[in-house]
């Protein structure tokens, strides 16, 4: 699109703004017709402003009428642009040196000094006089918030005005607005009001939010996606190490650690809310890193932060963004405490950073007020309920909204809830929105029920050569109180039909009390898992694996009935207590799971039939879930540990059980995230059975024979390469998120990621087990050594790739081993 045609869209659109609005934007040259990085630009006799970035460029506006521009920065001329109109877009603006500095004045546009440099020194001072977050200082504390989210569809163009999908939705760009950072045409779709009141107490270490209110439009009815902009990124301390969000860390431009990550300019002082302040702008020392640029402001005898922002560059190394852009904004309250006024956070998602590549900016704003210390409050007040809905709070009328709001909604933001309303009463939003459905949870929506998932329509297996498979459930919402599930699958080499069905129904909101239970019969490959949760429609990886290392020839067929009562005494604290009964006999040809069943080894089974009791506690510690129904969605997916504890008594002789046990299981995993070194994953397993009991019974120790990457398997190992009853394991993977990659010339510009990753088993095999083994396989534990294997990897590859290589550290003695193996996986990872 042209610059003409831009600046005619923009006009269009600025007809519906019914506020007064300054808005400018161009790019910022030196007088030997280079660009100036980190200008400072502002509006004249304010302390409105922007900076420049890596190319000079920028954009500002403001809802006030200003008539002057002031570009500056340090060794140029301050120059002053008088404003002809309240739109002035594609400014072409020269600084010239200062005339009695060219000899003496350096040009901040590379790497700056750490010594002699006046921003530095400041800095040093704001670390001497650290301040910790405002509500941590007191005892006890508590606070009004309020909270807006919004989605916008990015670079609205006249391509994207006429694009067919938009057919009858064509009145939607009437509401049209110019995004105040990027200065990009935006169109909102989605808009979220909360005000809550937190409680808190240091002493206790616990908080407490209470939902006073909610509002919504657009897509109302999906909880999931405002959880997701909710858990964008965590609240953090400018003044620590690292900013963490997308599940990475970017280092802190206020933090000791920043100064050798970033330039730091002293480039002005001024007057803010009556108090000098130091104006220090920052860039990053090193291309392709988690950094930010921007500008803060500092208070000259508090030494505490009064305003800063942060903006990512457009090469640091992180996916489907195309840039994230933080300010936030304080209040002195005395000598040593700050509190936090403001908080305003916008992510631009896009395909890729191309300047105008189309996205959805996800937007959030926080607003503070109302603060209270040391007010004490019982540890009960702070017990955090299992079921908590609050439905008055999604209820509210619009007199509560005028006196909750903190900063009231403009015209445009009202013009919202009117589009948007509109919007999803059209025929053509509701299919682009089904669309979106199906393409994010696998189902195909039809009245009360899905179908799906549809990504498990086909798979292939030595068993049952090609596979089809087709299922769904029940679906009228996402907190529905019940659920059923059910497939069915044909294998056209077996000429078999396979199923499964499952139901469950939750009796008791408050303890989350759900009785479930189902039938499975189908075929599977054991031993891809060491610890065992009685899944009775999880997806066996005989059916979805389609490259294979090697043998496939070790599938079983399985027929599963589950019973299981579920309830949630304490939030993320699970107790599942269950009954199960297996038959389980083989499916590949010349497999065997037979076993002696007389004392002489005389008598020979082929079939285990086996009834098992379990127990169950399963604890995840800060996990975060979405809706109250019998099925709940995880909105922190990765960032919580999970401690999983199972004792199962196998009962002979119960609907013809065959064996007499008691198995003991633990799992614990535990995401860690190392600063900026990356992200880490640690986890461990240890299970033992008591008695004797068949192959079929016994743990073995998970192979992996696929070129797909499988959680906490062994890639270099088969099937039943070991076999164990009591077994000890341990995986460890780092993502280092292109730490040293990013710093090699050529192989920056890819983005690449460096992994590396060990895991190692130890197990034994009682004799009592050994010796009812009739199946012809040997059965052999890692009991001398710990068997280990260690990988090297590069991951993001085109965005969406992972390669890893496995090397076997150990046990190169076994029958057709593997000294060495190789793994793909394919995910969006920001």
């Amino acid at each position: 699109m042209s610059k003409q045609a831009y600046i005619f869209f923009l006009f269009l659109f600025s007809l519906n703004l019914l506020q007064a609005q300054t808005k400018v934007g161009g790019v910022v040259n030196d007088d030997a017709g280079k660009t100036v990085p980190f200008a400072n630009v502002v509006f004249a006799s304010s302390s409105t402003g922007t900076t420049t970035n890596e190319d000079g460029e920028f954009y500002l506006q403001a809802e006030e009428d200003y008539d002057t521009l002031v570009v500056s920065f340090i060794g140029y001329e301050t120059t002053r642009i008088p404003l002809k109109s309240s739109v002035n877009l594609n400014m072409e603006i020269t600084l010239n040196q200062e005339a009695s500095s060219l000899d003496e004045v350096v040009i901040y546009r590379g790497k700056t000094s750490k010594k002699n440099n006046p921003a530095i020194d400041i800095l040093k001072k704001v670390w001497e006089n650290r301040r910790k977050n405002g509500v941590r200082a007191f005892e006890q504390y508590s606070y009004k918030e309020y909270e807006k989210l919004e989605f916008d569809i990015n670079t609205i163009d006249s391509s994207l005005i006429k694009n067919p999908l938009f057919n009858g939705m064509e009145f939607i760009f009437d509401y049209a607005d110019t995004n105040a950072v990027t200065g990009k045409t935006y169109l909102p779709m989605f808009i979220n009001e909360s005000v809550y009141k937190v409680y808190g107490d240091n002493k206790l270490n616990e908080k407490k939010e209470v939902l006073l209110g909610n509002k919504n439009s657009g897509f109302n009815q999906n909880r999931n996606l405002i959880d997701f902009v909710k858990e964008v990124y965590d609240d953090y301390d400018i003044y620590k190490n690292y900013i963490k969000f997308f599940d990475k860390s970017f280092v802190s431009p206020v933090s000791t650690t920043g100064i050798d990550t970033y330039n730091y300019v002293l480039s002005d002082s001024a007057y803010i809310d009556n108090k000098w302040c130091y104006n220090i702008v920052y860039y990053p020392r090193r291309e392709n890193e988690l950094t930010f640029k921007g500008d803060f402001w500092v208070n000259d005898t508090t030494w505490a932060v009064k305003n800063i922002n942060m903006e990512t560059t457009k090469d640091v190394n992180i996916n489907w963004i195309k840039q994230v852009y933080i300010e936030q904004d304080f209040k002195v309250l005395n000598d040593s405490v700050f509190l936090i006024t403001r908080d305003f956070f916008m992510a631009d998602f896009a395909l890729n950073k191309k300047k105008k590549s189309k996205g959805i900016y996800a937007k959030r704003t926080l607003l503070y007020d109302e603060y209270e210390f040391n007010n004490e409050r019982p540890t009960s007040f702070y017990k955090q309920p299992v079921y908590n809905p609050q439905a008055q709070a999604y209820d509210r009328s619009e007199e509560f909204w005028e006196e909750n709001r903190m900063e009231k909604l403009n015209e445009d933001e009202q013009g919202i809830y009117v589009m948007l309303d509109s919007l999803t009463k059209t025929r053509a939003f509701n299919r682009l929105y089904d669309v979106a459905t199906i393409i994010q949870s696998g189902y195909v929506d039809f009245e009360g029920w899905d179908y799906g998932p549809v990504y498990s329509t086909f798979g292939f297996n030595d068993v049952e050569g090609v596979r089809t498979r087709f299922g769904g459930r029940t679906y009228f919402g996402q907190s529905d109180p019940w659920r059923i599930e059910a497939y069915g699958a044909y294998g056209f080499k077996d000429n078999k039909f396979k199923y499964g069905i499952s139901a469950k129904i939750l009796l008791d909101q408050k303890s989350r009390l759900i009785v479930g239970g189902g039938n499975r019969r189908d075929v599977e490959q054991l031993g891809t898992s060491l610890t065992n949760s009685t899944d009775v429609l999880g997806r066996s990886l005989a059916s979805s694996s389609l490259l294979n290392v090697g043998d496939t020839d070790k599938l079983s067929s399985i027929n599963l009935s589950v019973f299981a009562i579920e309830m949630e005494p304490l939030k993320n604290f699970t107790v599942r207590l269950g009954a199960n009964y297996r038959e389980l006999k083989p499916a590949s040809e010349g497999f065997s799971l037979d076993y002696y069943v007389d004392e002489d080894r005389t008598i020979i089974d082929s079939e285990i039939n086996q009834t098992e009791i379990s127990t169950i506690f399963t604890w995840t510690p800060g996990r975060k879930l979405s809706g109250y129904g019998v099925e709940r969605n995880v909105v922190n997916e990765d960032e919580f540990p999970t401690l999983f504890l199972n004792y199962s008594l196998g009962v002979k002789d119960i609907f013809n059980s065959d064996f007499d046990y008691k198995k003991v299981q633990f799992f614990y995993n535990q995401p860690l995230l190392v600063g900026g070194l990356g992200r880490s994953n640690l986890s461990l397993e240890a299970g033992k059975t008591f008695g004797a009991v068949p192959l079929g019974l016994l743990s073995v120790v998970p192979g992996n024979q696929t070129y797909f990457a499988l959680y906490n398997t062994f890639p270099t190992l088969d099937f039943y390469e070991f076999v164990t009853d009591s077994y000890t394991a341990v995986h460890l993977s780092h993502n280092f998120n292109g730490r040293f990659l990013s710093r090699i010339p050529l192989l920056r510009e890819l983005n690449l990621r460096e992994l590396i990753g060990f895991r190692a088993v130890w197990g034994d095999i009682s004799e009592e087990s050994k010796s009812i083994d009739a199946s012809g396989l040997p059965l052999v534990a890692p009991d001398s050594d710990p068997f280990y294997e260690y990988s090297f990897g590069i991951g993001n590859i085109l965005k969406v790739m992972r390669f890893d290589v496995h090397f076997r550290g150990n046990y190169f003695d076994n029958p057709d081993a593997r000294s060495m193996a190789f793994t793909i996986d394919f995910g969006f990872h920001f």
